[in-house]
């Protein structure tokens, strides 16, 4: 039979093969060859048991992409969810969750929920900034269902796989965008304003026939690995347009005189938030190479 592997946990992995869910485990042959199945995994499986629903994962099929952090498999697109507050959005995870995603070449939605609390109306500005970086932005609700519809359109047709730090809402909008399974919600530490782990695996859940997401743990930090310092401002698209006012080739846009970027910065056509995020990346990938 063939299936679809929707979570994996101790061990264990659970292919979807039409209605029906199979508690499967892995031959030992994928540990030998160094293979490991993946949340999002084709398979073909063998029925140990159909009435307890148990059979064993015998191939793993050909994967289209395969991410590393999140580690899951065959996945279109991903969703990056912040809260526009409480707490309020980290911009320097932000941009290297974004950095990553651009590495593993894949397309990237920001979204930014919790607008029905966002006291400050910061979150138009919040959009405006990553929609001239290059993303398909978007605020949203959960909790008051705002925007939802819209969001679900640009999920259609595509398995997304949707991350974020915890406390952001995560599971609240992946219960608003489907019926069946309901992930469990957690609320935010007062005391510190970060929010506490829910999700405690992937899990691969349908919205419809066709679409499929995948939620995934919280993440509370990222390094930025295989990138070199000169390659950092390829990952920052509205670069481009100002980068042929630099007076030297290869600038770095840090320290040399004349810089296209730094008088755009200036101008408000970049977001100063983004290039001192920037300068810090490129100071972080300096340093390591020196060690």
């Amino acid at each position: 039979m063939r299936g679809k592997i929707i979570k994996g946990i101790a061990g264990f992995y659970y292919v979807q093969c039409g209605p029906s869910v199979y508690e499967c485990k892995a031959k030992g042959v994928f540990r030998r060859d160094k293979k490991k199945p993946l949340v999002g995994d084709d398979v073909e499986m063998t029925v140990l048991d159909g009435e307890e629903r148990k059979g064993n994962i015998t191939e793993l099929l050909p994967r289209h992409s395969e991410l590393i952090r999140p580690a899951v498999a065959n996945v279109d697109q991903a969703l990056v969810i912040f809260a526009v507050a409480k707490p309020q959005p980290d911009f320097n995870l932000l941009d290297r969750f974004l950095i990553m995603m651009r590495q593993q070449k894949l397309p990237c939605i920001v979204c930014f929920n919790k607008i029905d609390i966002d006291g400050d109306n910061a979150g138009p500005g919040y959009e405006e900034i990553y929609q001239k970086a290059g993303y398909r932005t978007l605020t949203v609700s959960a909790g008051e269902k705002i925007r939802i519809g819209e969001l679900k359109e640009l999920l259609r047709g595509r398995t997304t796989t949707v991350a974020g730090p915890s406390g952001v809402g995560k599971s609240s909008l992946v219960n608003c965008l489907q019926d069946g399974v309901v992930m469990e919600t957690g609320g935010i530490s007062q005391k510190i304003e970060r929010g506490r782990h829910t999700t405690r695996h992937s899990e691969l859940i349908a919205i419809e026939p066709d679409t499929f997401i995948l939620d995934t743990p919280g993440f509370s930090s990222l390094g930025l690995f295989g990138l070199e310092k000169e390659e950092l401002a390829g990952y920052y698209e509205e670069f481009a347009p100002y980068e042929k006012y630099c007076r030297f080739g290869g600038c770095s846009h840090i320290s040399e005189p004349i810089c296209g970027i730094r008088d755009a910065v200036e101008e408000g056509r970049i977001s100063r938030g983004r290039y001192e995020n920037y300068c810090l990346f490129y100071g972080e990938l300096r340093d390591r190479k020196k060690y």
